[in-house]
Parts: structure tokens; sequence; C-alpha cells
């Protein structure tokens, strides 16, 4: 895996044990395997925004300080200029940029997200709070539940996301903002 999912694996493992957990429990809260969670802590596998929102919320931390290990500083305002923001390659077809990582105590994670087309439609993944989502460009296919919807520039959706929830892009890239409310 990179270097950058081994650098978060070690953030997991401090943040674990400042708060003294186990991987069994952590894994527990997480309502995963700990073998699964172990992967992750040891930057064996590749993780979900969700999954590190999970994480963010039991530890008590921001996701920006999982993923990059700084804490926030600034509290009047956060600007991002064009094309800039907290790079997060996860997938190989997915980037997101993460568009508030310098703001202290956010109420809500902004991303721009761009996804390459696939036939594939992505794992469900599902956290707490709501998500809006705006697509700038592309189309593509999201599935709420059982529910899905096509959605091109323009549209949005809002939705629970403690509902499971996945994508699939349809023949163009996608480009959307994502916004996940605690």
């Amino acid at each position: 895996m990179t270097e950058q999912l081994k650098e978060i694996g070690r953030r997991l493992f401090a943040l674990r044990c400042i708060c003294e957990l186990t991987t069994a429990e952590m894994a527990e809260k997480l309502g995963i395997s700990e073998d699964e969670y172990v992967r992750f802590e040891n930057g064996d596998q590749d993780f979900s925004f969700s999954f590190m929102y999970n994480c963010a919320e039991i530890f008590g931390v921001d996701v920006y300080d999982i993923m990059s290990g700084d804490s926030g500083k600034l509290t009047t305002c956060s600007i991002v200029k064009k094309g800039r923001g907290f790079d997060v390659k996860r997938l190989e077809a997915y980037n997101y940029k993460h568009l508030a990582h310098t703001f202290k105590d956010r109420k809500a994670e902004p991303f721009l997200v761009t996804v390459e087309p696939g036939d594939k439609t992505q794992e469900f993944h599902a956290h707490e709070g709501q998500e809006f989502n705006y697509m700038l460009s592309g189309k593509m296919k999201f599935f709420v539940g059982s529910i899905s919807y096509e959605l091109e520039e323009g549209d949005s959706i809002y939705f629970d996301s403690g509902i499971p929830h996945a994508i699939q892009v349809m023949e163009e890239t996608a480009q959307f903002i994502a916004v996940v409310m605690k």
C-alpha cells in the first residue's frame, strides 16, 4: 500500500492507544472484524471516508487530523484556491480534495470529489450524520439503501448518511461537491 496509508495507520494506532482501546474494542465499535481493523492500522488495507469518519468520531478528533496528522488552526475562515485542497487519494478511480482542512472545529467536512467512470458500483458505506452532494459535471447513479437515482450536472442529493450509500459513474468522469455533516 502507499506511504499515505501507512502514515494514517500509524495515526490510528496512536489515537487508539491514547483512548486506551484494544484492537478488538475498536473493531467492535466500528462493526468490523478485528483482523480487518488491524489491516487498516497496519496500512495494508485501503480505507473509505466512512471508516475514517467513524474512527474520528470514536477518537473525538477531526477527520483531517487522521488524514494529515495536523490539527486545523483557523477559526474565522478558511480559503482554498481553485485546484487546491488537501488531497486524499483512496482508490485509483477516486480523488478527494478536502476544502476546509485548515478550519478548526468544523461542523461539516466539504470535499471536491472526482471519480473516473467504471461499470462497477462502488462498495456501500454508511456513517453518522447527513450528507449533501452537488453534481458539477458528468453523470452518476447514486444509491441510497435499495433506491437509486441518476444525477447529472446541477442535480443534488441530501440524505441520511447512516443509510448505506454508493455511486456508479456513467460514461465520463464525474465531479461533485460532497458535504458531510456531523
